[in-house]
């Protein structure tokens, strides 16, 4: 696996030269504009990506931040780089609501820096795709922001320069390509509110440079946890009454079901009658759930933003980086069910406001585990944390979950218990690689077949 993963990275530096961006266009110049100071984690990994942007390597960097540690202000800082060089900048995001939040978010600042910036979703009609289009191929749109609609054929950059991809999970590195070749060579920044211990993320993306923000910014509030069992029910929907009348939201997040679509539309439809009807009768309550058409799902997402609707009923589709600042209730049913670094992304849904907010995980089971688990989530809102004792306590098979694109399931290793061979093979495969890049001599002929068989298939996934 280091081995394939090593080859992935050489294939791109030894493509030719990537994009060489001007040492003269400081990103000084817009982080004094930002009506917030930085981090200290936020201006060293500014510095990591401005370097790699100035050098004539193609950037290819993870960027790794806990949910709300401010990783699109990174992704501004970049672009605004890219566009004064004379370059365009994409940016994608797996959701239509994500990206519209971007560009909301980008058009504060930029306007007033006479940068355009534009949006590319699939709902949008013909006529004003095709003008947005042509305008983006003529170079008078400087950064773009989408979804995946943004890999199809008929988008055409005039002068791509910096690609970036949120949620890299989303995306697998087949879809990172496409994108990339929209240019000559693009910088890529890939960025990820999942938190991989550090060590492991330098194992399994060993195609990319790691950039980690290990800091939230001083605004953020702690989220209060509490692990309840179910003979606390009326105490907690009295709590949610409370919060609700003083003008507050809040999610109530169902339980998966055992890999069953149609189980988990029942669970959702089933507590959103209960609720609607028998213990919020007097409030507004919508469900939102995986196998709605994505525009009815944006619609739902836009309506809980607005205040229209005051608790939202969903399965895990809500776990992705929306903004509700006055939704500071996250209920989750059957938490025992959920992975540690699951629990972590759905509680970041809320504490996006000035409100004191809480997250209340409902589980049942007396097991040691599940009470080590749900401790773990009352004690931190550290994700990396989380996220180490995640893989200690459920091994490494269960943790990957949504992220494995085109790895293999170890039969044996356990990549959290293995880490220190996980390490010599690292290092044993970068002895090989530097001697023999493309693996050409006869000692290492059975190492690239084997590659070739188990990994070559995969990684394009």
């Amino acid at each position: 696996m280091q081995l394939a993963l090593l080859e992935l990275k050489n294939s791109y530096m030894n493509e030719e030269k990537g994009i060489q961006f001007s040492k003269d266009v400081h990103m000084s110049d817009i982080i004094n504009k930002l009506p917030f100071r930085l981090t200290n984690a936020q201006r060293r990994v500014l510095e990591e990506i401005d370097n790699n942007m100035e050098s004539d390597k193609p950037m290819n960097r993870l960027l790794q931040g806990d949910v709300g540690s401010g990783k699109t202000v990174i992704a501004m800082c970049a672009a605004y780089k890219a566009v004064k060089c004379g370059y365009q900048a994409a940016i994608m995001a797996p959701t239509a609501i994500l990206a519209t939040q971007h560009l909301e978010n980008f058009k504060k600042i930029f306007d007033e820096l006479d940068i355009r910036c534009e949006l590319l979703i699939s709902a949008m009609t013909k006529k004003k795709k095709t003008e947005l289009l042509e305008r983006l191929k003529n170079g008078e749109i400087d950064i773009l922001i989408g979804t995946h609609a943004l890999l199809q054929e008929n988008v055409e950059f005039k002068n791509l320069g910096l690609v970036v991809t949120d949620e890299q999970h989303r995306f697998g590195v087949k879809q990172r390509t496409t994108i990339v070749e929209k240019g000559q060579n693009p910088d890529v920044l890939v960025m990820t509110a999942t938190p991989i211990p550090r060590t492991l993320a330098l194992i399994l993306y060993g195609d990319l440079d790691i950039s980690i923000i290990d800091e939230l910014p001083p605004n953020r509030k702690k989220i209060d946890t509490f692990a309840v069992t179910k003979g606390m029910e009326d105490r907690i929907n009295n709590f949610i009454k409370v919060q609700l009348k003083e003008g507050r939201q809040a999610y109530i997040v169902c339980p998966l079901v055992e890999e069953n679509e149609e189980l988990d539309l029942k669970s959702v439809e089933k507590l959103y009658e209960k609720c609607k009807t028998e213990i919020f009768p007097e409030y507004r309550v919508e469900y939102i759930h995986g196998k709605m058409k994505a525009k009815d799902k944006d619609d739902i997402m836009m309506k809980f933003k607005n205040k229209e609707i005051d608790i939202l009923i969903s399965t895990t589709v809500i776990e992705v980086g929306v903004d509700v600042p006055n939704a500071n209730i996250m209920v989750i049913e059957d938490a025992q069910r959920f992975g540690l670094a699951q629990l972590h992304q759905l509680r970041g849904r809320v504490g996006r406001g000035e409100y004191k907010s809480y997250c209340i995980l409902k589980y049942e089971g007396k097991g040691e585990n599940v009470r080590k688990r749900m401790k773990v989530m009352c004690e931190t809102n550290d994700g990396f944390i989380i996220s180490e004792k995640d893989l200690e306590l459920r091994g490494s098979g269960d943790f990957f979950g949504t992220m494995q694109h085109g790895l293999p399931e170890f039969k044996i290793a356990n990549l959290f218990e293995d880490m220190n061979i996980l390490k010599v093979a690292q290092e044993t495969a970068i002895k090989i690689i530097d001697k023999d890049p493309k693996l050409e001599k006869e000692e290492n002929a059975r190492l690239k077949r084997l590659i070739r068989d188990k990994f070559t298939k995969r990684i394009e996934i």
